[in-house]
């Protein structure tokens, strides 16, 4: 039997344990489901930006390199982005209650081992295992919602999951910030310890259990080398490229590499009586739009956001305290939002609110690439709540596309693609804008520093320069006079901005595509479990 027809012949009559059961008691009750599934999920949200802040302190009290550092967050993400399908497909199998608190479990005590980790090497190793048991636990946390939600809820519900993703985002700088200046950077770590307990307390006594009749009783081992092989090449190739070059023989033979990966995942799984993932799953034409969506929508966002923190800081001269208050317009609009949009997405269907939400998306990057040197809070502001009022949106409709269109039994591999797709897009994003605006520096800034009557420098010496402007530092050197500091700091600043508003330009393009997709997207199907050709 092919894996089309394991799909395809699947019961679809409402029954077939794909609707919520009524809950009795605190077990299973949705809302309270909601909200256990909330906190472990808040602690990786938390988790994914607190830590940059402390990085240049590990740095600085372990004696890493920049290499060094560059690892602890790029060993974090290869494995999130490597594991998260079959993460989703552990949890199909074994239940989403399970998975999830080993998730949180091992997240927690992989983040209490970073804390008294005395070596670089230790914190990157278990940095590794926080992204393996990260991803254990996203898409276990979206298969409880949909198995515990009924449809008519379940927009909501993601909505008020999107809030606690926004609100622990726009907390972790301020948080990362305030306990490395107060406390030490192993405080960053020790925090999931306690917030992870409280997780399993709640999860012990209010998830159940929930499990398909015809969920997955075997493993796509080959599916799952041959996938996470694909996942490694392609996210890899877009983590090396800016270093190595985007025409380089390793990042083409990676992304080569990749391509034939998945050519060849797709092939196998075929001829898999339970594959990986169901081929036919991406006949539904919503679903197959969810996922490019997901991809274009952390594209922009994260490859845009990528440069915001470097203009606030580097060339506003703002502490990372400071640029984490003034991105709250974005993060706020982002936690009301969200719910909000749940609620629209309920009422009128995903379509319009997903449109909507990535034209104005397009509107904040092509008003941000507008940015210069001297623009006011007022105006960033601006343009940061309009950014952060279109994701909510796209974040809480994406994801129900998602995984409201998939099969129940299927549910951990949507959360699992839901996951990887952001993933994917977010690399993409920063690698691509990265490359964007490093191409629009070295082409202006030659020039920029003649027009500033500078003193003239040999190559190397503007290929050096031009990599400290790429982040928006200025290449003054110790003991240079006042009136030339202040003409190079101007060229670098002017020079940076004008790279950035490339990138932003690029991004907006990007988000105008995405919102032609999103015309291709439906409510989820959620009673169904066949997957047929998908209808617009």
């Amino acid at each position: 039997m092919t894996s089309q027809t394991t799909v395809e012949k699947a019961p679809r009559e409402p029954e077939d344990t794909l609707a919520p059961a009524p809950a009795k008691g605190l077990r299973g009750h949705p809302w309270l489901t909601l909200f256990a599934v909330a906190i472990g999920v808040m602690m990786v949200a938390l988790d994914g930006t607190i830590v940059a802040i402390a990085n240049p302190a590990i740095q600085q009290d372990l004696g890493a390199s920049l290499a060094d550092v560059q690892w602890i967050t790029n060993g974090y993400m290869l494995a999130l982005a490597v594991s998260l399908i079959t993460a989703g497909k552990l949890g199909d199998r074994f239940g989403h209650r399970q998975t999830f608190l080993i998730g949180i479990a091992g997240f927690a005590a992989a983040s209490a081992a970073i804390g008294l980790s005395d070596s670089v090497s230790l914190v990157i190793f278990f940095r590794v295992l926080q992204g393996l048991f990260g991803a254990l636990l996203m898409p276990a946390a979206l298969g409880l919602l949909r198995a515990t939600f009924p449809a008519e809820k379940l927009n909501m519900a993601i909505g008020i999951w999107g809030m606690v993703i926004g609100a622990s985002t726009a907390g972790g700088p301020i948080l990362g910030g305030v306990l490395v200046e107060h406390v030490s950077w192993q405080s960053v770590f020790f925090i999931n310890v306690p917030v992870g307990v409280v997780a399993l307390l709640f999860g012990f006594v209010i998830l159940r259990d929930h499990r398909a009749e015809n969920a997955p009783k075997s493993f796509d081992i080959g599916g799952i080398v041959l996938l996470s092989q694909a996942m490694f090449c392609l996210v890899w190739s877009l983590i090396k490229g800016s270093e190595w070059g985007w025409g380089d023989w390793k990042t083409l033979g990676f992304l080569g590499a990749a391509v034939v990966l998945f050519f060849v995942f797709a092939l196998s799984q075929k001829n898999v009586r339970e594959p990986l993932i169901p081929l036919a799953m991406f006949r539904s034409v919503p679903l197959s739009a969810g996922v490019v969506l997901m991809v274009l929508m952390a594209f922009a966002f994260m490859g845009g956001l990528f440069f915001v923190t470097f203009y606030l800081q580097n060339v506003h001269g703002m502490s990372p305290v400071d640029s984490g208050l003034h991105l709250l317009p974005l993060t706020g609009m982002m936690i009301v939002g969200s719910p909000l949009a749940g609620a629209a997405i309920t009422r009128f269907g995903p379509r319009v609110p997903l449109v909507g939400g990535m034209v104005s998306v397009a509107i904040a990057m092509f008003g941000m690439s507008q940015l210069t040197i001297g623009t006011g809070t007022l105006t960033m502001s601006l343009w940061f709540a309009l950014l952060g009022f279109g994701l909510a949106p796209v974040m809480v409709g994406a994801t129900e596309v998602i995984v409201g269109n998939a099969p129940m039994e299927l549910s951990g591999v949507a959360g699992g693609l839901q996951q990887a797709a952001m993933q994917v897009g977010g690399s993409l994003g920063t690698a691509v804008l990265g490359a964007v605006m490093a191409a629009q520096v070295d082409a202006k800034l030659g020039d920029n520093w003649k027009a500033a009557d500078l003193p003239p420098v040999d190559p190397a010496q503007l290929d050096q320069a031009s990599a400290a402007i790429k982040v928006g530092m200025p290449p003054v050197a110790p003991g240079t006079p006042p009136e030339i500091t202040a003409k190079i700091t101007g060229v670098a600043h002017d020079t940076f901005v004008s790279g950035m508003s490339s990138a932003f330009m690029v991004a907006g393009i990007v988000a105008v595509v995405a919102a032609l997709v999103a015309t291709l997207t439906k409510r989820g199907t959620n009673a169904e479990a066949g997957m047929g050709a998908g209808h617009i």
